[in-house]
């Protein structure tokens, strides 16, 4: 046991040493429906380095939500290995995981997921409140980050005074607070029409270029185009893994 714990740590530093935030091996997920086995994802590799913009992309029931669960760690495989920023998180239990999903990755959501009553502020503070952040040092971090997204002017409103733009926006600036290793966005312009969810792609490209590590999880074939690596999935497998720019 103590070597294959001392296995995991060199294999994380080695990883570290090398920019890989992301890198996983032979990673499953088994669900067991009666007397049948189905394999959401089937023995996937990938990589993906500090500072790549990638897109995840593939139909319905391609697999890739359950990949991205895996990555946001907000699942766990049946088999299979899985690094982020050094740690293998394949094998941590359930605080541990509360943790890494805290500290290491920011969530965008399609449904924005902000608190009705609470304003953009403290819809953004709220990581930062989990962490145990003192109140003013909290509340300086979130205005820096509404500013990163261009949205300061409106801090103190609440999400049905603001359009869905400006929510998603409040939902990236959330998701960046924490300083994370990876901004993990899931179909992050689902609701917003086509102008809008330009722009929202415009500020990506915008993060991306100052240097944030992007994972957008896509069914859209415009959307992933927006992304400098496309890996699709289907049937649980990477089928292609292409740089498109």
């Amino acid at each position: 046991m103590a070597q294959a714990v001392q296995e995991a740590v060199s294999r994380g530093e080695q990883l570290l040493r090398d920019g890989i935030v992301i890198r996983t091996y032979d990673l499953w997920k088994t669900y067991i429906m009666g007397d049948q086995e189905i394999h959401a994802v089937s023995g996937v590799d990938i990589e993906i380095r500090k500072g790549e913009y990638v897109a995840i992309m593939g139909p319905s029931g391609s697999g890739k939500s359950t990949l991205m669960n895996l990555i946001g760690c907000l699942d766990t495989p049946t088999k299979g290995e899985y690094y982020i920023s050094g740690r293998l998180v394949s094998s941590m239990n359930d605080d541990e995981l509360a943790r890494i999903r805290n500290k290491e990755i920011g969530f965008v959501f399609q449904t924005f997921n902000l608190l009705p009553r609470a304003t953009a502020l403290h819809n953004v503070e709220l990581p930062l409140i989990y962490s145990g952040m003192p109140a003013e040092a909290r509340a300086e971090r979130a205005k820096q980050a509404l500013r990163h997204v261009d949205l300061e002017a409106r801090m103190y409103h609440k999400p049905n005074e603001l359009s869905g733009g400006q929510r998603q926006r409040v939902a990236i600036a959330r998701a960046l607070v924490n300083n994370p290793a990876i901004l993990l966005a899931d179909e992050p312009t689902g609701n917003l029409d086509t102008a809008t969810g330009n722009e929202i792609m415009a500020l990506f490209e915008r993060l991306h270029q100052q240097g944030n590590t992007i994972v957008l999880v896509t069914h859209e074939h415009d959307i992933a185009l927006h992304a400098h690596r496309v890996i699709h999935v289907r049937d649980g497998k990477v089928e292609k893994d292409e740089r498109i720019r």
